[in-house]
């Protein structure tokens, strides 16, 4: 299918690795321009060098620690011409509210949540000013069914969805859209990091990560984890046109996870 987005300028943040690499990648191979921003590190500098290698490739990589509310402000200074913005950065840490600290928490909600919030508000105004855009906020489910043991990104991720669904809801009556997306486990370098602290934690031995891999592929949807590339094919198709009803809502791309029965 063709989605149309040949021209089209769009902005990737965390695009160093995971999702947001991926997204980045796909939209490249739509013919579209594309700006990617990450903290400046080895992996940024490496993540541009492949997309730099996709035949057609129109690129510019932006090192910014974006949980810095200076370096969003550069950011959007940079890219002034955007018509899709993927907003993929931020990780927060899995953790009690009794486990977490004031500091940590609010050191992860700067990038997360209030990076994502001042991005939004940029180019909302923007693309309401030029009637016409899509901003996509890489959410997660945690937002919709919300976890003790995740008890920061719980509450960050429901403060987007409403966000999103807010921003959303009214952004037709200026000609551009607003909508989220919930992935679900995708075998990112992250997750394979985490399995490896599991392992270590069972097993004493990093090495022995893929039994456990394994060993959860038995309760994962379908038999197996979901792929960065799979999860940006839904992300990428949200910012096209086939999609132009899409708005206000957030898409939950979880293989069922949520809505799944405990016995069937």
């Amino acid at each position: 299918m063709d989605l149309n987005l040949g021209g089209k300028t769009a902005l990737i943040t965390g695009a160093s690795r995971g999702i947001g690499f991926a997204v980045a990648k796909r939209f490249i191979t739509e013919g579209c321009a594309v700006r990617i921003a990450a903290r400046p590190t080895e992996r940024l500098a490496k993540a541009e060098a492949e997309l730099k290698r996709i035949p057609g490739a129109e690129l510019r990589s932006y090192g910014l620690d974006l949980s810095l509310a200076d370096a969003r402000e550069q950011l959007v200074g940079a890219c002034e011409d955007i018509d899709i913005l993927v907003n993929c950065a931020g990780v927060i840490p899995r953790a009690t509210i009794e486990e977490m600290d004031d500091a940590a928490w609010r050191e992860s909600w700067e990038l997360k949540l209030f990076g994502t919030i001042d991005l939004t508000r940029a180019y909302y105004a923007r693309m309401k000013a030029k009637r016409s855009g899509v901003i996509v906020n890489v959410i997660g489910s945690a937002g919709e069914r919300p976890d003790f043991n995740f008890a920061a990104g719980s509450v960050a991720n429901a403060a987007l969805i409403a966000l999103t669904r807010a921003l959303g809801g009214v952004s037709p009556d200026f000609g551009f859209r607003v909508v989220g997306v919930n992935p679900g486990s995708v075998g990112t370098e992250r997750t394979i990091e985490q399995i490896k602290r599991n392992a270590v934690r069972r097993f004493n031995d990093e090495s022995r990560w893929k039994e456990i891999d394994e060993e959860m592929n038995k309760t994962r949807p379908f038999g197996k984890i979901q792929t960065a590339d799979q999860m940006a094919a839904v992300i990428v198709f949200l910012a096209s046109d086939h999609a132009q009803y899409v708005t206000g809502t957030v898409v939950t791309a979880d293989g069922g996870a949520n809505s799944r029965t405990r016995t069937h």
